[in-house]
């Protein structure tokens, strides 16, 4: 992977004079000082687990991919995002036949009715597996659908569907260890040092992925090339460490949004992860830079001219590929009524470079810092080395703005709102709060 930071207006003795800073923020996370330290386990984690853990989620794998049709996964933020980023980014989405796995179909990351009744109408037609993954087992979106889903599990296969049922959760408490243990699913552990946002890589990820077909030797093997590069405490050669380094420094200059750009829509999801992964950790205590995201060409017609001529307070980060596994070839036509025969000889491909190159000069003109990354391919083993990327750049973004990348405080304020409303045991007073205010 390269990173290319000439366009961001940051000269590079601006980003090493943070070597020092850089170096005993990466000590503190090593000796476990750091604030939020006991959920660092995500840095180490592939090389203190048992390999027949990942033996056994390859097996189990080939086993949903012989004996179903589809495999619904249950789960919302880190539980589900990581998993579907991979996924998209690396299966056809028009042609199920031209896939290795099965379709992997996504509940519990939503409270619509409308998108659960639709799913739930497939599923009762489909020989299916069943993935559950929360820590509690009680996180509202996910337990319903699960209610909802288990359900039908037991109309269609009875005793049976506890074979096809397997729980991802905490490794000793819960309410879904205890439905687990009581009911025979098979389980995967969450590691207890290990973030939702962090966890792509453990078996919540790791298990639908297997299913869709991924390879997860070359998962494994992105992860260990992410870690090489990435896992030290160095500067000048740690391309994640500077990313964090150049966004500490925009951010002091006012560019509190950041947009992830993509070129393939098959990388959407990924923007998801991103939003998730740095928004849930930096965005505290008032600090941090906005995540978003936009798909291009697609977003330069709706979004690109806010980002030519609107408020500076936003810079670009840009990923690109070296190679793509398709293309296609523009044709001649005789007539030439769309204007586009001086196309003719490029590829789709070579067009949408273009398109970046072009994108590039006029928004660095219009002064919107950008920093590119360009990955090798878009494989298994160059995408698991990018989201490590990310991870070890979120863990140092944090630090460097001085806040826990770890935690997330804020989220509870909604669903305390949410549970009072619908009228929870143990929230009356709040309640009777609430609806005062919604009726003034």
């Amino acid at each position: 992977m390269k990173l290319i930071d000439r366009h961001a207006g940051v000269a590079e003795e601006e980003i090493m004079a943070y070597r020092e800073e850089v170096a005993g923020l990466y000590a503190a996370m090593v000796d476990k000082t750091a604030k939020g330290s006991e959920f660092l386990g995500w840095m180490d984690y592939h090389d203190r687990e048992d390999p027949g853990v990942f033996q056994s989620i390859m097996a189990l794998g080939e086993e949903i991919r012989q004996r179903a049709e589809a495999l619904v996964v249950i789960g919302i933020g880190g539980s589900y995002l990581g998993a579907r980023a991979m996924i998209e980014a690396l299966t056809n989405p028009f042609d199920p036949e031209d896939n290795p796995g099965v379709p992997v179909y996504f509940a519990g990351n939503t409270l619509s009715g409308v998108y659960l009744e639709e799913l739930l109408r497939v599923v009762k037609e489909k020989d299916i597996y069943v993935n559950v993954i929360s820590k509690s087992g009680t996180t509202t979106e996910p337990a319903i659908a699960f209610r909802l889903i288990r359900r039908i599990m037991a109309d269609k296969y009875g005793d049976q569907a506890r074979d096809r049922i397997i729980a991802t959760t905490d490794a000793s408490r819960g309410a879904l260890l205890t439905l687990a243990r009581n009911e025979g699913y098979r389980t995967y552990v969450i590691p207890e040092d290990i973030g939702g946002r962090y966890s792509v890589f453990t078996p919540v990820g790791l298990v639908p992925m297997a299913a869709a077909g991924i390879d997860i030797g070359e998962i494994l093997r992105g992860i260990e090339a992410g870690n090489r590069a990435y896992r030290h405490q160095g500067l000048e050669d740690n391309l994640a460490h500077q990313y964090a380094v150049l966004r500490k420094i925009l951010l002091s200059r006012g560019k509190n949004i950041e947009i992830l750009v993509n070129y393939e829509p098959k990388m959407n999801y990924i923007a998801e992860w991103f939003k998730q992964l740095f928004g849930e950790s930096e965005g505290k205590e008032l600090k941090g830079i906005y995540p978003s995201s936009a798909l291009f060409s697609t977003d330069l017609h709706s979004l690109g001219q806010y980002i030519q001529e609107g408020q500076r307070n936003l810079f670009e980060t840009v990923i690109t590929f070296d190679r793509l596994p398709l293309d296609v070839a523009i044709p001649l036509e005789e007539e030439d009524l769309d204007g586009l025969n001086y196309l003719t000889g490029y590829s789709l491909n070579e067009v949408n470079h273009k398109a970046f190159q072009g994108t590039l000069l006029a928004h660095v003109a219009g002064e919107v810092p950008n920093i590119i990354f360009t990955i090798e391919s878009m494989d298994a083993f160059h995408l698991a080395r990018l989201l490590t990327f990310f991870m070890f750049s979120c863990a140092m973004s944090g630090y460097l703005i001085g806040v826990n990348p770890f935690n997330q405080p804020g989220v509870e304020s909604y669903k305390n709102n949410m549970f009072a409303l619908l009228g929870k045991p143990g929230h009356e007073a709040l309640k009777k709060t609430l609806e005062e205010k919604i009726h003034e």
